[in-house]
């Protein structure tokens, strides 16, 4: 592509895109995460570049190699969302919880109360209550993506099985465990008739849920879909597990710098866990009843490494053809781009394949790219990573504002010899047109979301 070709998605004066389908906008957004019980306070805590990691509360650690985490903290599973009213033959206004009582709060996992308050969030944040008596349910869905569901839960059941019997394993303990238990919920809560899914591709599950949602919306199947992550697997297994296969961080005596992407030092990844989840509507609709449109989807790309079960394929290879589809199908060239927002996880082979590829597809990145890894602060939230990701990468182009890779004090010189910018340890003002976001998972999958200005 040239610099002359024409980029059509934010700059056209129609509701369609170049190839005829719909544009698909940001309306509504919501968040839990170790930075915070609402996207607003992520984001503030974000650009502030502070940590979420901290000793694990969740259970005792102390037989485990690996001690620390990026938790939630101070989350009430039963605090009210309200009052909404998306049932028009429903009762006036009503104040919605994610769980009446700690009883009740056991029937589903915790990952689903997280996608719960995110969802709800979103939800009252795109404004679409005050206008679902104009809408039909049966044209909003929903896709919350989830890497493992309900892995705390299972533990617990199991251990429950093996102390008492058969005759103690909860009623509950498929819908504490199922990952679609997420949207199905939400769903009800909503009513939200349309397409009900859970993506499931590892740690780009959220990303998927976004991209696959989008589709939806091109295509006409939705005009609306809330869409995003989920992810609880702070406990005994999902810790030891990881752990025991070296991809974590044992830095025990400061978690607050164990995740550092990039940086020579990096030892592994820190687990994190929380939710984050979009409103996405078709542009025209959303244009004409006066939403606020948080930013445009412009680009979605896709991709397999067909290379090994947890390592990327050399060079990234995999990650630089999602990036090289999502750019492809947002018509843009690649020195429009302004951010990355990039998976970093704070490995020691996934961070250097990454920016090889980032490097191979914006060759004058040095004149145009800010680069950072966010999981610096949040950990790596797995299935929700994505959404979490997504929508940071949103809003540094709403605000003109990129979030540091904090804990990075020597540039790997592998990344170095790139000449790329990682935005290190402070946020950086930056008017930004469009952002980029990757998340890869085991498995060698990848996606690859892009964002616009509207």
């Amino acid at each position: 592509m040239t610099a002359s070709n024409p980029v059509a998605s934010t700059s056209s004066s129609t509701g369609n895109r170049p190839n005829g389908s719909r544009r698909v906008v940001v309306t509504g957004i919501g968040a839990v995460t170790p930075l915070g019980l609402t996207f607003q306070s992520t984001w503030n805590n974000a650009l502030e570049g502070r940590s979420g990691a901290a000793k694990i509360t969740i259970f005792d650690p102390i037989d485990c190699p690996v001690t620390f985490a990026a938790e939630v903290k101070n989350f009430d599973v039963t605090a009210p969302i309200g009052p909404l009213r998306p049932n028009p033959d429903g009762p006036p206004e009503e104040i919605i919880h994610q769980a009446s009582s700690a009883k009740d709060a056991r029937r589903v996992g915790r990952f689903c109360h997280f996608a719960l308050s995110a969802g709800l969030q979103a939800y009252q944040d795109s404004g679409l209550d005050c206008v679902r008596s104009k809408i039909d349910p049966d044209r909003i869905g929903i896709n919350i993506g989830a890497g493992m569901g309900g892995l705390p839960e299972i533990e617990a059941v199991h251990d429950d099985y093996l102390a008492k019997g058969y005759r103690r394993i909860t009623p509950f303990f498929i819908t504490q465990s199922i990952p679609n238990m997420a949207s199905g919920l939400l769903s009800m809560l909503l009513n939200l008739k349309g397409p009900n899914l859970c993506t499931v591709t590892a740690c780009s599950s959220s990303s998927h849920a976004i991209g696959e949602s989008a589709r939806l919306i091109q295509r006409g199947d939705a005009d609306i879909m809330i869409a995003g992550g989920a992810e609880s697997v702070i406990c005994r297994l999902g810790i030891g597990g990881f752990a025991s296969m070296k991809a974590l961080s044992t830095r025990n005596d400061a978690p607050e710098k164990a995740s550092r992407p990039f940086d020579t030092d990096r030892d592994g990844f820190v687990m994190g866990e929380g939710s984050a989840v979009l409103v996405l509507e078709e542009y025209e609709a959303a244009k004409s009843r006066g939403a606020r449109i948080y930013g445009e989807l412009v680009g979605y790309g896709l991709s397999a490494d067909a290379y090994h079960i947890t390592s990327p394929a050399p060079g990234g290879e995999g990650g630089f053809r999602a990036m090289k589809m999502a750019l492809t199908s947002s018509g843009l060239n690649p020195e429009q781009i302004g951010y990355v927002n990039t998976h970093g996880t704070s490995t020691p082979t996934g961070d250097i394949e990454e920016a090889r590829a980032v490097a191979r597809l914006f060759p004058d990145a040095s004149k145009h790219l800010h680069l950072s890894s966010t999981k610096s602060m949040t950990g790596h939230l797995l299935g929700a990573a994505g959404a979490l990701e997504a929508l940071f990468s949103i809003l540094a182009i709403r605000e003109g504002r990129i979030p540091p890779t904090i804990n990075l004090d020597n540039l790997d010189p592998a990344c170095k010899e790139l000449g790329l910018d990682f935005t290190a340890n402070q946020t950086v003002e930056k008017q930004l047109n469009y952002a980029l976001s990757n998340s890869f998972g085991f498995g060698g999958t990848n996606s690859t979301l892009i964002f616009g200005k509207v």
